[in-house]
């Protein structure tokens, strides 16, 4: 995808938000519409400056998280600290084009990156890594990323480390894979920008004390996880027949008991879809705002649709019949 190994870019998780911390399966793809890579600040980096002095405050405040797991003895992997620490000194910061708090991986990027460029040790990432060393990676990787969401399944800086699709089928089994594009003659997958930022911690922290209720829970386990599995093997295995079936009925279970995670003004634009078939629509990442991730047969006449009530769609991938 790119001969730069030191880009990391962005992602989007197209099934298994939430539902993944439940047992589901989950497939997501590199998004390179937008891309980040560690770079330093001095005089001659032409960028965004207070940007890079927010991005290497954060990555100090990182720091700190990991030196606090390294002297209790919980550090996921070996990290050259001295050197990270050493690099903030002299200017770190993470130069990206990611928009933060839209679920496309904008912390997973960081976290690939700092493990690529301070564990002496990393696993390199190409196409003939064991499903072994991609669930070492993943657990890692979800150890760092808790410092920013305050739980991860780390998928998102696997994604974005891997640099292609990846279905997860398990904890104990995870492989590249490929996705058909003859699929639908005029459709495709699109993002609509809400225009705000997600925060994904209280999002989460939410999903999680309503799965503490056994009727939510039986949910989770008989609707939310059967479907997200029969949309990923619909989608993988090229069965138009049976996907948009299934995609409509997660749509429609997301609007009904996940509202909160709806932006309020994109819940009449999701009705509309379920309700007429020119498309779904359904989280990308943990919702609350950023990115909304859509689907439909007719990607031409959805387009219309929202530009006529003032939203720009943005597709990502468009299908090929």
């Amino acid at each position: 995808m790119t001969s730069n190994p030191d880009i990391f870019y962005a992602k989007v998780l197209l099934f298994g938000e939430y539902s993944i911390m439940c047992g589901s399966m989950a497939l997501t793809i590199p998004y390179t519409h937008y891309k980040g890579e560690l770079s330093f600040i001095n005089e001659d980096k032409y960028t965004d400056y207070e940007f890079a002095i927010r991005s290497n405050r954060q990555l100090r405040e990182f720091y700190e998280f990991t030196d606090n797991l390294a002297g209790e003895g919980k550090l996921p992997c070996n990290l050259n600290l001295d050197q990270f620490r050493a690099d903030l000194d002299a200017g770190l910061y993470f130069e990206s084009t990611i928009p933060q708090g839209y679920g496309v991986g904008s912390s997973g990027a960081v976290v690939a990156a700092i493990y690529q460029k301070y564990c002496p040790d990393y696993l390199k990432h190409d196409s003939d890594m064991s499903t072994g060393q991609l669930i070492r990676l993943k657990d890692i990787f979800s150890q760092f990323e808790v410092f920013f969401h305050g739980v991860s399944s780390g998928m998102d800086p696997l994604n974005c480390y891997i640099r292609r699709p990846l279905l997860i089928r398990s904890k104990e089994e995870i492989n590249p894979v490929g996705i058909p594009r003859e699929f639908s003659k005029n459709g495709g997958i699109f993002l609509i920008n809400s225009h705000k930022t997600g925060k994904t911690e209280p999002l989460v922290n939410w999903f999680f004390d309503k799965c503490k209720s056994g009727e939510f829970m039986d949910f989770v386990k008989e609707t939310m996880i059967k479907t997200t599995n029969a949309c990923i093997e619909n989608l993988i295995s090229g069965n138009i027949t049976r996907f948009f079936p299934n995609l409509k009925v997660l749509s429609e279970y997301t609007i009904q008991k996940l509202s909160r995670m709806v932006p309020e003004e994109f819940h009449d634009h999701w009705w509309n879809g379920i309700g007429t078939g020119l498309y779904n629509l359904k989280l990308c990442g943990s919702g609350g705002g950023g990115f909304i991730l859509g689907f439909s047969e007719y990607l031409e006449e959805s387009r219309d649709y929202f530009r006529n009530h003032g939203v720009e769609i943005i597709p990502i991938s468009k299908f090929l019949g």
